[in-house]
C-alpha cells in the first residue's frame, strides 16, 4: 500500500496572529517555552490516567506515565516526549491548527484588554504549544492516540503552515521534536535545561527525566508535614501553582481527618489582579485525590468571593473516577467548601491578630472580596464581619479598625454601632451628620467605598447582638447631649412658625420641616427613612440602569434653630419673603449636596447667583 503524501495546511488567521504575538512580543524570557510544553505533557498524562480507570482497552497500556526530555547540543535539537493520551489527526488540527480548542480567540481578547503585560496569560488560554516557535525553526509532533484502532500521526510546521501525515511505529502519547534556531541552541544544553525544569516544573506530578536522569525529585508538598518544609520550598511551590513571580502574603497548610480527610496548602497572593482591570479571577485551587488531579479549576470548592486563593486541596474521600460535572453537584464538595472556607477565614482572623499591619496590606488588596462575601453569603456572614475594617471617628486618617475593636470601646449604655457613608473622610467630617456624635463622644464608622459599604451594612444588620445604624437615619435616638446655652436659639413658638413657613415654601420637595436636636454647627440637614432613597442606594440603582424604578426623592429637612443663618431666615421671611424663599431652597439644596443626594446642581448654582445679586444690591 502506497503511503499518503503529507497534506499541507494553513493555520487559521487567529492562530497566525497568536503565533506572531508569542514569537515576537509576549515573553521576555524565552525559556518559558519548556515550562509550557512540560505542562501540556503533564495534562496529557493526567487525562490518560483517568481514561485507564474507565476504558478497558488503551493503546500501549504498559507504558510508564512519565515525561522524557532529551537533547542533542551538537545537532541543536530538543525532544519532549510523554506517554499520555495522544492525538488523532482530527485532534491535531483542532488543538493546534484552529481556534476551536486552543483558546486563541479568548487569548487575543485578553491581550486587547491590557493583558500584554501579563506573562501568565498564555498558560491560561491553552496556547502554550505555540511558544515552541520562539526558539525553534521547525517543530515536529509524532503522536498516537490512546485508541488502538487509530493510526499514528506526524505533524510538521515552520510556524507559517503545517503538514500532516500518517506515521507508523509511534508509541502512545506525543513526542515533540524542536529544531532549535541557531541563536537559541543554548536550550539543547543539559545544565540549561535542568535549571529551567527545576525552576518552573519541580512540582509536576509525573517524573521528568532529562537525558535519562529524573529532575523533579520533590514530592507533593501538601502531603508532607508542615514542620518538614522550608520557607523557600513553600515559595517555589506557590510560584509554580499560581504561575506567579512574587511570594504570597499569607499561607495556610493543614491536615485533618474529620469531618473529612483533607490535606490543603492555600496561599493568599500579595496583589489583586482584578484591581488592575486585567480580568476577573477564576478558581485557582486545584482539587486532588491521593495526589491524583481531579480538577485544576474546580467550581464550588470555594465560594466565588474567595476566587483569589491559590493552592491545592487533596481529599482521600473523593472517588478517583469522579467526573467534573458530577463533582460540581457533589454533596462531598459542598461539605469541603464549608470546612475549607471556615478554616481559611479563621486563618485570616489569626493573621489579623498576630500581624495587624500585614493584614491591613491584605485588606487593601482583597477587602472588596470579603465585603462581597458579606453581601452574598449568608452562611459565612458572621465570620466575615469580624474581618471587616474601616476608618472611624476615633482613628487617625488611614488607620483602620474592626467591628470587634469598635465594640470594645463602646460605653455600657451604648446599644448600637453607628456608621456614616461618604465619598471621603473629609466629606463626612465636614458634613452635618457627625456633629451629634461628636457632641456625645460616640464613635462612628466611616464607610468610604460606596455604594458597596452601605449595601454590606444593610445585609449585615447587626454585629455581636448590636444593631448597625446609619448616622443619618431619621429615627436616630442618641439621647441628650451636654446642656447648651439656648439664649440664641429661636423660641419654640418662632421655631414652629418658621418650620411651617419653610414647609409651605418648599412644597413637595420635602415631606416635613422640623427643628433639629442633632445639629451643632451646621444650619440644616436632610433625613430619609427610606433605605432605597439613601445616597448610596440611589447611586447603585442608577448604576444598574434602574432610574425609572426609583421613587421620587422625599426628604425631611431639619433646621438648627440656634444657627445664625436660620435665625436670620426667620427674620427675613417677614421683611423679604421672596428672598427668604430663595434662601430656604438654597439651604435645602446645600443639605442635599452634603447628603450626596443632589443629582443635578445646575438649579442650585443659578439660584446662588440670584441670592448674591439680591444681597449685593446697593
Amino acid at each position: 500500500m502506497s503511503k499518503k503524501k503529507p497534506k499541507k495546511q494553513e493555520f487559521q488567521a487567529e492562530v497566525r496572529q497568536v503565533l506572531d504575538i508569542v514569537i515576537n512580543s509576549l515573553y521576555k524570557e524565552r525559556e518559558i517555552f519548556l515550562r509550557e510544553l512540560i505542562s501540556n505533557a503533564s495534562d496529557a498524562l493526567e487525562k490518560l490516567r483517568h481514561l485507564q480507570l474507565t476504558e478497558e482497552k488503551v493503546h500501549d497500556d504498559k507504558l510508564t506515565l512519565e515525561i522524557n526530555v532529551t537533547s542533542d547540543d551538537k545537532a541543536g535539537t530538543l525532544t519532549i516526549q510523554d506517554f499520555g493520551i495522544g492525538m488523532t489527526a482530527e485532534e491535531l488540527v483542532e488543538n493546534i491548527g484552529t481556534i476551536a480548542h486552543s483558546g486563541s480567540k479568548e487569548f487575543l481578547t485578553a491581550l486587547e484588554e491590557g493583558g500584554e503585560r501579563n506573562e501568565s496569560l498564555i498558560g491560561q488560554f491553552g496556547v502554550g504549544f505555540y511558544s515552541a516557535f520562539m526558539v525553534a525553526d521547525e517543530v515536529t509532533v509524532y503522536t498516537h492516540s490512546w485508541k488502538e484502532d487509530e493510526p499514528g500521526q506526524k505533524w510538521v510546521s515552520d510556524g507559517s503552515s503545517y503538514e500532516l501525515e500518517e506515521s507508523e511505529g509511534q508509541r502512545r502519547g506525543a513526542k515533540i521534536v524542536l529544531k532549535l534556531k541557531e541563536e537559541h541552541k543554548e536550550f539543547a544544553g543539559e545544565d540549561r535545561l535542568k535549571g529551567i525544569i527545576k525552576r518552573y516544573s519541580s512540582f509536576v506530578p509525573f517524573p521528568i527525566n532529562l537525558n535519562g536522569e529524573k529532575v523533579n525529585v520533590v514530592d507533593a508538598l501538601w502531603m508532607r508535614k508542615a514542620s518538614e518544609i522550608k520557607e523557600e520550598e513553600y515559595a517555589e511551590f506557590y510560584k509554580f501553582q499560581a504561575n506567579a513571580f512574587d511570594e504570597p502574603q499569607f499561607r495556610i497548610h493543614f491536615q485533618s481527618d474529620a469531618p473529612l480527610a483533607i490535606n490543603a496548602l492555600l496561599f493568599t497572593p500579595r496583589d489583586n489582579l482584578e484591581k488592575f482591570g486585567l480580568r476577573r479571577e477564576t478558581a485557582g485551587v486545584s482539587l486532588h485525590c491521593r495526589k491524583v488531579l481531579i480538577d485544576a479549576e474546580p467550581k464550588g470548592l470555594f465560594p466565588d468571593w474567595l476566587r483569589y486563593i491559590r493552592g491545592v486541596v487533596d481529599s482521600a474521600d473523593l472517588p478517583l473516577n469522579v467526573s467534573r460535572e458530577t463533582m460540581q453537584d457533589s454533596a462531598l464538595v459542598r461539605k469541603l467548601n464549608q470546612v475549607l472556607t471556615k478554616r481559611y477565614l479563621k486563618s485570616l482572623r489569626d493573621e489579623a491578630k498576630k500581624r495587624p499591619e500585614e493584614y491591613e496590606k491584605f485588606w487593601a488588596q482583597f477587602g472588596h472580596h470579603l465585603k462581597e462575601g458579606v453581601a452574598t453569603d449568608q452562611e459565612h456572614k458572621e465570620n466575615l464581619a469580624k474581618l471587616l475594617r474601616f476608618e472611624t471617628s476615633f482613628t487617625e486618617k488611614g488607620k483602620l479598625s474592626g467591628l470587634e475593636e469598635y465594640a470594645s470601646r463602646m460605653t455600657e449604655d451604648q446599644k448600637e454601632i453607628y456608621y456614616l457613608c461618604g465619598q471621603s473622610r473629609e466629606a463626612i467630617e465636614s458634613g452635618p451628620y457627625l456633629e451629634a456624635f461628636k457632641a456625645r463622644n460616640l464613635e462612628v464608622l466611616f464607610l468610604l467605598e460606596q455604594p458597596l459599604d452601605e449595601y454590606v451594612m444593610q445585609q449585615l444588620l447587626e454585629f455581636d447582638g448590636k444593631k448597625l445604624v446609619a448616622g443619618d437615619a431619621e429615627d436616630l435616638n442618641l439621647g441628650d447631649a451636654e446642656e447648651e446655652d439656648s439664649a440664641d436659639r429661636l423660641s419654640e413658638e418662632n421655631a414652629t412658625a418658621l418650620c411651617a413657613w419653610a414647609k409651605e415654601a418648599l412644597g413637595e420637595r420635602v415631606t416635613e420641616v422640623e427643628p433639629s436636636e442633632r445639629l451643632v454647627d451646621s444650619p440644616a440637614c436632610v433625613l430619609n427613612a427610606d433605605k432605597m432613597g439613601s445616597a448610596g442606594m440611589r447611586r447603585m440603582m442608577k448604576a444598574m440602569g434602574q432610574d425609572e424604578s426609583l421613587a421620587p426623592l422625599a426628604v425631611k429637612l431639619q433646621l438648627n434653630t440656634a444657627h445664625p443663618m436660620v435665625r436670620n431666615l426667620d427674620a427675613l421671611r417677614e421683611s423679604d419673603e421672596d428672598l427668604a424663599k430663595l434662601v430656604a431652597e438654597q439651604a435645602l439644596d446645600n443639605a442635599l449636596a452634603a447628603a450626596q443626594l443632589l443629582d443635578d446642581p445646575r438649579e442650585m448654582i443659578a439660584r446662588s447667583y440670584q441670592i448674591l445679586e439680591r444681597v449685593t444690591k446697593t
